[in-house]
């Protein structure tokens, strides 16, 4: 059933990322030099004393701290929010808690502005620091708070949903939405802890934990074959929750961004852009729907069906590929349509995304399973087919 995870031995030693298994839990470091970082991934040790619980490792990771402010989804201040605070030492260590509304309307300039005020107003300063526990929503605004305010706050994440689990958390992206652009105001700000329990998801509402299953199977697509061949076996107990299999595709999804994020961290070389597989469409969709209308992953999937569509439609990959993709999301229970698309006003908002290159539209495009590449200057008419095969 389980599917070995990729370790020193079966790299080389110049990859940049490391993963290590430590009784119930695993460890992957993102590979930064100087700015290197854990990722943590437990199965209820948050509250625990000893060397693994979350008190244990925020000590090694950011050394002397005697403010800690908490910024929180407000929906899960009373499971994470509080067994985080609970979990911190009670004495020497000042506790400043800042709730925000769950949703993608509080990625916005007014709530951001706010938030600096709120900062202001509990004496936060450079030797403060900031933990982020939700979703990604909030994992970007607090990090973009952490990477603006007296030029830079030390910065934790403690992702609650899967998708924060398996994306925004890692990687240092954050920011906030503009009316007519997702993720358009932001910085490269990378924490120097992520603290992953996965005892966090069992309260997830089911439609919010499907829709992360969207970025996992990304990972399968974008780089790891092997990975995808396990999804399509394992996809209705990790849909379960079952502890065993959803620890292994967090980790192993966790891995793959690490890898990425370490061979370009700051979108350079064209590599990072590899995870922005089906995001072009995607971000489109969202923007069209209206944000907080359709979640993050569902717009990944659709996206996904679309840029799968559109390789095949240009002849980088065979009609296989997108077979076998369908059928994955298809069991995922993810959607893979979208009825109300309209290419009149997607294409305008993909115009504006970060990869168009002097003004011409590139897309992540697959090639086979495994396999991925940065594709420009592609016809309009073949991207308005891709999204119109998917209506």
């Amino acid at each position: 059933m389980s599917i070995p995870p990729r370790s020193e031995t079966t790299q080389p030693d110049t990859h940049p990322s490391r993963l290590r298994s430590l009784e119930s839990s695993t460890e992957i470091t993102v590979e930064l030099g100087l700015r290197s970082y854990p990722i943590s991934i437990q199965s209820g040790a948050t509250s625990r004393t000893d060397k693994m619980g979350f008190a244990s490792r925020l000590a090694e990771a950011i050394g002397d701290c005697t403010h800690v402010i908490l910024i929180q989804d407000a929906s899960v201040a009373a499971s994470a929010g509080q067994a985080i605070i609970e979990s911190l030492p009670h004495h020497g260590v000042r506790v400043s808690i800042l709730e925000v509304a769950s949703g993608e309307a509080s990625k916005s300039t007014d709530r951001l502005t706010d938030l600096w005020g709120e900062l202001l107003a509990c004496g936060t300063d450079r030797r403060s620091v900031v933990i982020a526990v939700g979703g990604g929503v909030i994992g970007d605004l607090a990090g973009f708070a952490a990477a603006t305010f007296t030029r830079g706050l030390r910065f934790v994440q403690v992702p609650t949903t899967l998708l924060a689990m398996v994306d925004s958390s890692v990687g240092g992206k954050t920011g906030i939405n503009l009316p007519g652009g997702k993720n358009m105001i932001g910085a490269f700000w990378q924490p120097h802890l992520v603290w992953i329990d996965t005892d966090f998801l069992s309260t997830l509402p089911t439609r919010e934990y499907v829709s992360g299953l969207a970025e996992v199977i990304k990972y399968g697509v974008i780089e790891d074959a092997e990975f995808f061949e396990f999804l399509e076996s394992n996809i209705a107990a990790i849909i379960r929750r079952d502890p065993e299999p959803t620890r292994l595709a967090i980790a192993r999804s966790c891995q793959s961004k690490a890898r990425v994020v370490a061979d370009d961290e700051l979108e350079t070389s064209g590599r990072r852009a590899i995870l922005n597989y089906g995001h072009t469409f995607a971000h489109a969709i969202e923007a069209t729907a209206g944000y907080g209308a359709m979640l993050h992953g569902e717009a990944v999937a659709i996206g996904m069906q679309m840029a799968a569509s559109l390789s095949v439609d240009l002849g980088y990959c065979d009609a296989g590929l997108l077979t076998r993709q369908t059928a994955l999301l298809e069991a995922a229970e993810l959607p893979r349509s979208w009825p109300e698309a309209d290419p009149a006003k997607m294409i305008p908002i993909m115009a504006r995304d970060k990869k168009v290159a002097h003004g011409k539209l590139r897309f992540v495009l697959p090639e086979s399973i495994g396999s991925v590449k940065l594709v420009g200057d592609v016809p309009e008419e073949n991207v308005v087919a891709a999204i119109q095969a998917w209506i």
